[in-house]
């Protein structure tokens, strides 16, 4: 596993090198912010839905029936006015797996992930900004084939960022938030976990605050002129914070990236990476050496990594 993460952030580092990055056709409305923007109000948003089916009837080479949807929903709201900027989102991603005989569903992916960044222009390229950040997820999370023991839930874990720093944008593509004052928040609202202390939180406490320091980049570009790259749109987004009391160098890490390949007005294939590294968050380690987890499972710090490729129906409204 850890050979496979290597690889591929190799390739998404090669990646951003070559073609200086981007997330769909629908971010093309979404996310790109241009230098002359009109005052007022800049709102729009994408929904894409991705499906995937298998079905077997008298296969002698064997395998299982398996039915895969996964669905993202994303809106913004930006406002210009004068030196002030004002920028909202939502993203929302949702994805469940069918396999086989089982009657039960297994999620394959879960977020709510809300933005509000407020700038006033300080000097050439640079804002003073404020930033709120909160994610969450929708429905409970199971170690299948176990569905009894939740390991997550609807606000267990929910984060939380309040920032004050810089903003750094050279040009309609990339943008630098660098915020030395940080408060993180870590929320685990259901009882079994925060008693069991998931997600860093004190035993029982269904809280945990940190400060520290922050830095959040992305880049995005979608109008590529080379005739090979030019129904192709990259995001690369990165989040970095540092707790100043404990453990500054445990630096939490999370990186994702976005690739949309357009076919036509409403098909496209997506091919999306998430990589989160949290050395308050516990994982089993493969004791085995086989990709098993033995009997009396240990735990620690590990490297999360998540890969999503899909192709399906995309719109864009604004």
């Amino acid at each position: 596993m850890t050979k496979k993460i290597v690889i591929i952030s190799i390739l998404l580092t090669v990646l951003n090198i070559l073609i200086y990055s981007q997330v769909t056709e629908a971010e093309k409305t979404l996310r790109t912010l241009h230098a002359d923007t009109t005052q007022g109000w800049k709102t729009g948003g994408v929904l894409a839905l991705n499906l995937a089916q298998t079905s077997l009837t008298n296969w002698a080479a064997g395998g299982q029936n398996s039915f895969a949807l996964n669905g993202i929903f994303s809106v913004f709201a930006n406002l210009k006015k004068g030196k002030s900027a004002w920028d909202n989102s939502l993203d929302l991603g949702y994805g469940l797996l069918k396999q086989g005989n089982d009657s039960r569903a297994m999620k394959t992916d879960d977020k709510i992930d809300f933005l509000s960044k407020y700038g006033r222009e300080a000097f050439k390229n640079f804002y003073y900004s404020a930033l709120f950040n909160f994610k969450t997820q929708m429905a409970p999370g199971y170690k299948y084939p176990d569905v009894t023991n939740k390991i997550s839930d609807f606000l267990a874990p929910a984060y939380a960022i309040l920032a004050i720093g810089l903003d750094y944008k050279p040009n309609a593509y990339f943008s630098a938030f660098i915020a030395p004052a940080t408060g993180k928040f870590t929320f685990v609202s259901n009882k079994p976990l925060s008693d069991a202390g998931a997600f860093g939180v004190t035993p029982g406490k269904k809280s945990m605050s940190e400060i520290g320091g922050y830095l959040r980049t992305i880049y995005t570009k979608n109008d590529f002129k080379n005739e090979f790259l030019k129904n192709v749109s990259f995001t690369s987004k990165m989040d970095l914070f540092s707790n100043y009391i404990e453990n500054p160098q445990n630096i939490v890490v999370n990186w994702e990236n976005m690739i949309a390949f357009k076919v036509n007005k409403y098909i496209s294939a997506n091919f999306n990476t998430d990589l989160i590294y949290d050395d308050k968050i516990k994982v089993p380690f493969d004791k085995n050496g086989d990709g098993t987890i033995a009997t009396g499972e240990a735990v620690g710090s590990k490297i999360q990594f998540k890969e999503i490729f899909g192709v399906g129906f995309s719109y864009n409204f604004k």
